[in-house]
């Protein structure tokens, strides 16, 4: 049964900035942030400690916008979760074996099957090792290559609608082996590198920013994105507040949105 209204739902992923852990002054400005973007699903990476996202969904609850919420633990201090509204189906969490390759200090790839309406899909969340320098992409190449071989796996077993996003630690145009193992031989559509105006997500000192964040679909199935949807949420400038304060009492990323047909399903 669609329990959804509308013939639409957005999607949502945002990085929290949790290296150095989350302080409540900064959990507030989050929960407020997430409030006004409103996303039916939220894909969330370095969520530090891992109660975090308690604390956001009950502040989100205060804020009369109700989640639920699914997370699983990694070997390290930063996480990865997901928030996704009343009515959007979430089942059979887990993380893709290996895909930290055997360190505790990587991420591991957190999936979950999920529907919105009549539109089911997997969505895989990254948080790929970080780092500009030559050994840090070569890491990235082979965390790609085991999320690359799950999806083929997925695939084999007719899970044909599969979005991956997440904090990618990939440029366009500069990190182009990772890109290559990730999307494979042409699987994925990294729509974040076309189908965006924008071109920084990620937040850096004295002005400058990059895009660092992706958003993927697979390329021969997934019907129901809607072809200019994607784009960067801004929320400096719904909360009012400047790029460097945002950056200072918010997060050094901002959040991907797109928009996807969920009154259909078409695999």
């Amino acid at each position: 049964m669609n329990t959804f209204k509308k013939s639409t739902a957005n999607i949502a992923a945002w990085n929290l900035e949790g290296f150095n852990g989350i302080p409540a002054r900064r959990i507030k400005k989050q929960i407020e942030g997430l409030t006004m973007l409103d996303a039916e699903v939220v894909a969330l990476v370095e969520i530090n400690p891992i109660n975090v996202l308690e604390k956001i969904k009950a502040g989100l609850e205060k804020n009369g916008v109700t989640y639920n919420s699914m997370i699983l633990p990694q070997q390290d201090k930063l996480h990865i979760g997901v928030l996704y509204k009343e009515g959007v189906i979430a089942t059979n969490p887990r993380l893709i074996p290996n895909s930290d390759l055997g360190d505790p200090e990587k991420r591991k790839a957190f999936v979950i099957d999920m529907k919105i309406g009549k539109f089911d899909f997997t969505i895989i969340i990254v948080h790929l090792k970080s780092g500009r320098s030559l050994p840090n992409q070569r890491i990235r190449d082979e965390q790609a290559k085991v999320i690359f071989n799950y999806i083929q796996e997925l695939r084999v077993q007719k899970r044909e609608d599969i979005i991956v996003t997440g904090d990618f630690n990939m440029i366009p145009g500069q990190d182009i082996s990772n890109f290559h193992h990730l999307g494979g031989d042409d699987v994925l559509d990294f729509i974040s590198s076309w189908d965006l105006q924008e071109r920084f997500s990620h937040i850096l000192e004295k002005g400058r920013a990059n895009l660092l964040d992706g958003f993927a679909i697979t390329r021969t199935y997934s019907k129901e994105y809607i072809r200019g949807s994607l784009r960067l949420f801004p929320m400096h400038w719904t909360m009012d507040i400047g790029r460097d304060e945002y950056k200072r009492t918010v997060s050094d990323h901002l959040p991907f949105m797109a928009s996807f047909r969920i009154d259909r399903d078409r695999d």
